[in-house]
C-alpha cells in the first residue's frame, strides 16, 4: 500500500512538472500576449500637413512624438520635428522643428530616443559621412528638453559604410547590459537590395562591425526595423512575398533575447492597405500603440501621413 502511495505521488509530481514545463515553454514563446491591432487612425491636421510626414518615434514617457517632415520652413529636404503633449491621454500639440543643431541642409530620417532619454539616434546624408546616408547620435543633459540636443556624432565605420544606412532601432538588454542598434542598409553582401543589420556597443563607446540578421532579411526589400522594449518583438516594412500593398508592416518574434528571430509575418489587411505604402512602424514603451507612416487614401493632402493603431494587453 505504501509503495503504491509513493508511486502515485511520483506520477502526480511528474505530471505537475510536465505541466509547469509546458507552461514555461509557452510563456517563453509568448511572454506578453496582446489583442489584435485596431484599425489605424490618422493623427490629424495638427501633426500631419500637406507635405510628407514619416519615420515616427514616441519617447519612452509617451509625451514626445518625433518624426520627419518635408513641410516648409525647415533647413533641408526632410527635417526632424517633435510634437508634445502634457499626458498620454491628451492630443499631440503643434510640431516644432528641432532646429539647425540637429537638422542640416540635407535629409534627416528615422529618429529614435534611448530609454534613458539622453540619446537621439537618426540617419542623415549631411556632408562628412561615409556614404549616401549614415547613422548619427546626439546627446542632451536634460531628458525633458526636446530642444537641448548637442551636435550629432557619426556612429563610425562599424555601422556606416559607403552605402546607405538608416532606420536605426535601439535595444538595451537589461539582463546583459548590451546595447544593440538594428538598422537597414543596401550595402553589398546581403541577401537582397535592402537588409537588416545589427551592431553592438563596445565598452569604449564605439559600435562594432555590423552583422547581417538573416532571419529578418530576404531577397526583397526589408526596411526600418523597430523593436519592443523587452527585445522579443520586431517590426519592419517589406515588399517580400505575401505583401498585400506596395510595402507592408511585418512582425517577427523570439522566445528570448538569445534566440533567433522567427520568420516575419505580415500584420494583415487591418494595418496594411492595398495600393499603398506602410513604413517605419514603431511601438510605444508599453507595446500597446503602433505608430507608422502610410500613403493610404484618406490622408490630409500629403503623400504620406502618420497613423496609430492600438492593442491591449491580455496577460502579463
Amino acid at each position: 500500500m505504501e509503495k503504491r502511495f509513493w508511486k502515485d505521488v511520483a506520477a502526480a509530481g511528474l505530471t505537475c512538472l510536465l505541466a509547469v514545463g509546458l507552461a514555461v515553454l509557452l510563456a517563453a514563446d509568448d511572454p506578453q500576449q496582446f489583442s489584435d491591432w485596431s484599425a489605424p487612425v490618422n493623427l490629424g491636421p495638427v501633426v500631419n500637413s500637406v507635405s510628407l510626414e514619416g519615420g515616427p518615434f514616441v519617447s519612452p514617457d509617451g509625451l514626445s512624438l518625433y518624426f520627419i517632415s518635408g513641410r516648409p520652413g525647415g533647413f533641408g529636404g526632410f527635417d526632424m520635428y517633435v510634437s508634445q503633449r502634457a499626458s498620454v491621454d491628451e492630443p499631440w500639440g503643434t510640431p516644432q522643428n528641432l532646429g539647425p543643431t540637429i537638422n542640416s541642409s540635407g535629409n534627416e530620417q528615422t529618429p529614435t530616443v534611448s530609454l534613458d532619454g539622453h540619446w537621439l539616434y537618426f540617419a542623415s546624408d549631411r556632408p562628412g559621412g561615409f556614404g549616401g546616408m549614415d547613422l548619427y547620435v546626439s546627446r542632451r543633459h536634460n531628458k525633458r528638453d526636446d530642444f537641448g540636443w548637442q551636435p550629432p556624432v557619426n556612429l563610425g565605420s562599424g555601422v556606416n559604410s559607403a552605402a546607405i544606412e538608416y532606420g536605426g532601432a535601439l535595444f538595451e538588454d537589461d539582463e546583459t547590459g548590451t546595447i544593440t542598434v538594428y538598422f537597414c542598409s543596401n550595402r553589398l553582401g546581403g541577401t537582397g537590395g535592402w537588409d537588416i543589420y545589427a551592431s553592438t556597443l563596445h565598452p569604449d563607446e564605439t559600435y562594432g562591425p555590423a552583422v547581417l540578421v538573416p532571419e529578418l532579411s530576404s531577397p526583397f526589400t526589408d526596411f526600418r526595423p523597430a523593436i519592443r522594449r523587452d527585445g522579443l518583438e520586431m517590426f519592419l516594412d517589406s515588399d517580400r512575398p505575401g505583401t498585400i500593398s506596395f510595402r507592408d508592416v511585418w512582425v517577427s518574434t523570439r522566445p528570448s533575447t538569445s534566440d533567433p528571430w522567427s520568420t516575419p509575418v505580415s500584420l494583415g489587411p487591418v494595418v496594411n492597405t492595398i495600393a499603398s505604402y506602410q513604413a517605419r512602424a514603431t511601438l510605444s514603451f508599453d507595446g500597446t500603440a503602433l505608430y507608422f507612416a502610410s500613403s493610404r487614401a484618406g490622408g490630409l493632402g500629403g503623400s504620406w501621413d502618420l497613423y496609430v493603431s492600438t492593442r491591449t494587453k491580455l496577460k502579463e
